[in-house]
């Protein structure tokens, strides 16, 4: 390449940092900087039981963030902090591992966050339509959360559900098979401050106790451990047996397909201590 080429061509720059349309921002004026050290106390505590599920403190990073945004309601400065000291990283560190998953709340979330998956199948089943009209139903200015605090709304990305889509989540329960009108009654239950139960599991926790269970503490709630595959997730299974359809085996691999039928045994639950 000669010296004139070299010269003459358009410079190319890099962005970093957040993207002008990215939401939120961990570190704003009105972010929480510090702990009380009642709270620090209490954290601390249950930082050492998460960190001794791993061989090594860093590995526990994850629940320990799921543990601070219980505490907020969303990712601040103070836990943050919280957390880099607990595991020995840097708070630069833990903000690029925060950052990268959109389960980790950077501005203040509600006592329940409901997210509408508008990805192709949910959107074409009718989930840009449940957006659109829960939007417009909660009065919101684009997603964000009501007056009262009770209700966050956002759209989400595709959660594994397509069998029962369109699919709404709360708190990252799942709401099989949506309509305006279904999802309308569910955001409107919980404002109201009516007991409401996703298509399987428990019956809905606030953000706070469901960010807290994803620390890896123990689940009382009854039902929590219930939930075995539906019809339209074992139909392809039962369409497979019933014309003894078969992948190809490995050399050490059986050619036997699974059940379709629902487990018997009971589930069971486990505490942090056995986990460990």
């Amino acid at each position: 390449m000669s010296s004139t080429e070299s010269t003459s061509r358009e410079p190319v720059f890099l962005q970093f940092g957040q993207q002008p349309d990215e939401p939120g921002a961990i570190v704003r004026p009105d972010a929480r900087r510090h702990y009380p050290d009642d709270v620090l106390a209490r954290l601390r505590a249950d930082a050492e039981v998460i960190i001794a599920r791993y061989p090594q403190a860093r590995s526990a990073l994850l629940p320990l963030l799921h543990l601070v945004q219980a505490e907020d309601g969303h990712l601040t400065p103070a836990g943050i902090e919280f957390c880099a000291l607990a595991v020995g990283l840097t708070s630069a560190e833990v903000m690029a591992v925060a950052t990268f998953y959109s389960m980790y709340r950077r501005t203040p979330t509600g006592d329940y966050l409901v997210g509408v998956c508008t990805n192709t199948l949910c959107a074409v089943m009718g989930g840009d339509e449940i957006y659109a009209d829960l939007h417009d139903h909660l009065g919101l200015d684009g997603p964000g959360t009501t007056d009262d605090g009770r209700v966050t709304l956002e759209r989400i990305e595709c959660n594994a559900a397509c069998d029962y889509a369109p699919v709404m989540m709360v708190n990252w329960e799942f709401f099989d098979d949506q309509t305006p009108a279904s999802a309308r009654q569910v955001v409107d239950d919980l404002r109201a401050g009516r007991t409401v139960t996703p298509t399987r599991g428990a019956p809905l926790c606030t953000f706070r106790e469901t960010s807290r269970l994803l620390a890896g503490f123990p689940d009382t709630r009854p039902g929590a451990n219930d939930g075995a595959p539906g019809d339209a997730t074992l139909v392809g299974l039962r369409i497979a047996r019933e014309h003894d359809m078969r992948a190809p085996a490995g050399p050490d691999e059986s050619t036997e397909l699974p059940s379709t039928e629902p487990a018997t045994t009971e589930p069971t639950t486990t505490t942090p201590d056995e986990e460990a």
